[in-house]
């Protein structure tokens, strides 16, 4: 019986009326109860007094609550803006990552094209800010500490400072939705208010706060869904259901780390059927129903938002940029400028043609060769051949047959898949060649070389054509064909490494031949130029790629880009176990006594009180599962705290799971700022837990003395975490003059960690 009787608790836990009634009959049955008559019954004037009384204390209740929270509310509002709209235009030069960003947002105001890793989304609403705040895209963001000067980048910066204000009232918001307590939603946002990271991170035109925006958003909105679990298809419930849905695709929009609270909520929304699945009251019908409202909300409507960004993003970009040579040809073929762009050519590869091939690969240049040759000591000494990331004259080829030096007919045979040719360097007559030689660069890869003059050569010259998804005497596309070439000898397959030669090969990029012959974009290339007078031109346009095959290679691009982003020598970076400790903070301004200095790291008591947090919930969360499983008779006061702790608490530890350990398997370079998005959890799970150790009090102390404490439990902390942020908010709003370690300097003493490097 005690264990049913935790299970129906369980179950209403999260249910504010329920716990405030029993709260009010309480209080009612001990306050206002009233003497019987003689007969032992209650008399009318005397039941209507005490229902009278019940009404009055419950509405004075409610108003006393929703005042409080109005309140706290306001209080945390004018903070947080405060906090981090304060001092916005300081310093006025380029700091950290806004040369790329700031830059990307001029690139929409310019409507020039450009490749990034992540999303659009948040690169569009910092150029449309920078649009409405008069700025007319024409800094360069060259380089941090370039001065900003009379250009109107406080519109970019204020963008992401709004943002940035609203993740301490979301949390608030959020924590007082899943624990009911004022003090638990202070505490949350008390911590994220006066942590001097968050702020940093707030002030400058980067993607992370309009991500984090976003996130917490999504959680708020979710959570404020699942209270409405009793009002199934009202209008509050599909509005929390479509505004989660929409915060979703806004996460995913600006970078794929969105991908976490879409997880976050999908799990969320799994447990959600699986309890509507076993509500025997509900039909299957009923069911069906719920099942689909969130495949709608929380499926069908964020992916036709985040494709929706991607329309707005490709229409806006049409002009051709710095972002052309991560793409196609096809894809270049769309945009204003490119020489691809409304240009004319035949559509069909054939022997006698002049051409351009470039590789697939991010970066991976076009086919290039030069008169320079191969040093002593690398492989043969002739004719180099490498991959060039620019349109140059040295890219052009001929194409022959394997037995021909030129086509003698009037209309030349098309080259088809499987057919043996002969690749001419137009410029030196050279042709494509390769040996068993070992490759400059890539271990057990062949070099590959120009070979021969004036049409002459050796059967090392000679490559079979093949089209990717090709059959036998399949024609060649311009633009549309990805193609490999097999050394007929070796049988390696031509490959563009990405690596970067030396010097005596003028840092253009190696070219090899592959023994591995798995499809790569490394090993496929693609025609891009194509001239041959005796074939007719076709308009390119009928070329250009639909959307879908253009919002699927972006997203391939993005991929490859993200997992190219490995670690550079004596480049900063950080591992993830550094982050929950505050280990190593991140500079984005200055490095001398003469200059602005600002520098990202959190405010170590918050951040080490939220890493003690998490070791203390995963105790008290342990301790409280045991005892209800094991049935142990609680009171109802303190069952109320423990399933606060479980569910409110489990889904904020859920949330920092989702969001950190997924960075242990990550191959790319990492940065403190990718912890953020589970700080703020962190945050939101510390208010939670340290309410509850308040709460939990009375077990030690007497009523008196438990109250006491609980109030200087909570005044103390507010106050160290303010006191602490005196310290070093120098790191977030700017500081000059001597260095920490230096005499007079403010941050003496304060570097409480050798890893700090302000």
């Amino acid at each position: 019986m005690e264990k049913e009787q935790c299970s129906k608790q369980y179950h209403i836990a999260g249910d504010t009326s329920v716990r405030n009634r029993k709260t009010f009959q309480s209080s009612t049955t001990q306050s206002n109860v009233k003497k019987p008559n003689k007969g032992g019954h209650l008399t009318e004037e005397d039941t209507q007094q005490t229902n009278g009384s019940f009404c009055r204390n419950k509405r004075r209740s409610s108003t006393c609550d929703e005042s409080t929270s109005r309140a706290l509310l306001l209080l945390v509002a004018g903070l947080s803006f405060a906090t981090r709209l304060y001092n916005i235009k300081e310093p006025p030069h380029v700091c950290w990552d806004e040369t790329h960003f700031g830059k990307m947002g001029s690139y929409y105001i310019n409507r020039t094209f450009f490749f990034d890793v992540h999303p659009p989304l948040g690169k569009m609403l910092i150029g449309l800010a920078g649009y409405m705040s008069g700025y007319d895209g024409s800094f360069a963001f060259s380089k941090p500490g370039d001065k900003y000067e009379h250009h109107n980048y406080w519109g970019m910066r204020g963008l992401c400072a709004g943002l940035g204000s609203f993740l301490p009232i979301f949390a608030y918001l959020t924590v007082l939705e899943l624990s009911h307590s004022h003090t638990a939603a202070l505490i949350a946002a008390w911590l994220l208010i006066f942590d001097t990271g968050c702020i940093t991170i707030s002030q400058y035109i980067l993607l992370d706060p309009i991500l984090l925006f976003f996130i917490m958003a999504a959680v708020l909105s979710m959570v404020k869904f699942n209270q409405q679990k009793d009002r199934p298809f009202s209008t509050p419930w599909w509005f929390w259901m479509i505004l989660t849905g929409v915060n979703l695709a806004g996460a995913l929009g600006v970078k794929f780390v969105g991908l976490f609270v879409i997880l976050l909520v999908g799990l969320n929304t799994v447990s959600d059927l699986w309890r509507l699945l076993g509500d025997l009251d509900l039909s299957l019908v009923d069911v069906t129903k719920h099942l689909l409202a969130r495949v709608v909300a929380l499926i069908l409507l964020p992916v036709f938002l985040y494709v929706t960004i991607f329309a707005v993003h490709f229409a806006v970009l049409n002009k051709s940029g710095p972002g052309d040579g991560f793409f196609s040809s096809a894809f270049q073929s769309r945009l204003i400028g490119n020489n691809l762009h409304n240009a004319s050519m035949p559509e069909y590869l054939a022997y006698g043609s002049t051409i351009t091939l470039k590789n697939l690969r991010i970066a991976g240049g076009y086919l290039h060769s030069h008169w320079h040759l191969y040093p002593e000591g690398v492989g043969a000494k002739q004719q180099q051949v490498t991959a060039y990331l620019h349109k140059d004259y040295n890219n052009l080829w001929f194409v022959h047959r394997h037995n021909e030096t030129n086509s003698q007919s009037e209309t030349p045979d098309l080259v088809r898949h499987g057919d043996i040719i002969r690749l001419e360097h137009k410029e030196t007559t050279r042709n494509l060649h390769s040996h068993l030689h070992d490759a400059p660069l890539t271990r057990k890869h062949f070099q590959v070389t120009g070979y021969g003059i004036n049409h002459t050569g050796d059967s090392n010259d000679l490559w079979r054509v093949e089209v990717s998804g090709g059959h036998k005497g399949d024609p060649v596309k311009v633009l549309r064909s990805k193609v490999r070439f097999l050394h007929k000898t070796i049988g390696c397959v031509l490959f563009s490494s990405g690596k970067t030669l030396p010097k005596w090969g003028w840092e253009q990029v190696e070219v090899t031949c592959s023994p591995y012959l798995k499809e790569t974009p490394s090993s496929q290339w693609n025609i891009e130029d194509h001239v041959n007078a005796k074939l007719p031109n076709i308009s390119l346009s009928v070329l250009k790629p639909h959307f879908l095959e253009i919002l699927m290679e972006s997203h391939i691009v993005m991929i490859r880009g993200n997992s190219g982003l490995k670690p550079k020598d004596n480049e900063v970076n950080s591992k993830p176990w550094h982050w929950p400790i505050n280990y190593q903070g991140l500079r984005f301004s200055g490095v001398n006594e003469t200059e602005y200095r600002v520098y990202l790291l959190g405010n170590p008591v918050v951040w080490w009180v939220n890493l003690a947090s998490l070791g203390l919930y995963t105790i008290l969360a342990a301790i409280a599962s045991i005892t209800f499983q094991r049935g142990i008779s609680v009171a109802q006061r303190r069952q109320d705290h423990c399933f606060v702790l479980m569910r409110g608490g489990g889904l904020l530890f859920l949330g920092w799971l989702l969001h950190y350990l997924p960075f242990y398997t990550m191959a790319r370079v990492l940065y403190y700022h990718h912890y953020f998005p589970a700080m703020l959890f962190s945050s939101m799970l510390t208010g939670i837990t340290l309410d509850f150790l308040l709460n939990m009090a009375d077990l030690l102390l007497h009523p008196p003395y438990c109250e006491w404490l609980q109030r200087v439990g909570k005044m103390l902390l507010l106050v160290i975490v303010l006191y602490s942020f005196y310290l070093f908010h120098p790191l977030t709003y700017g500081m000059t003059g001597p260095l920490a370690h230096e005499p007079g300097s403010s941050m003496a003493g304060l570097k409480w960690m050798e890893s700090w490097e302000f």
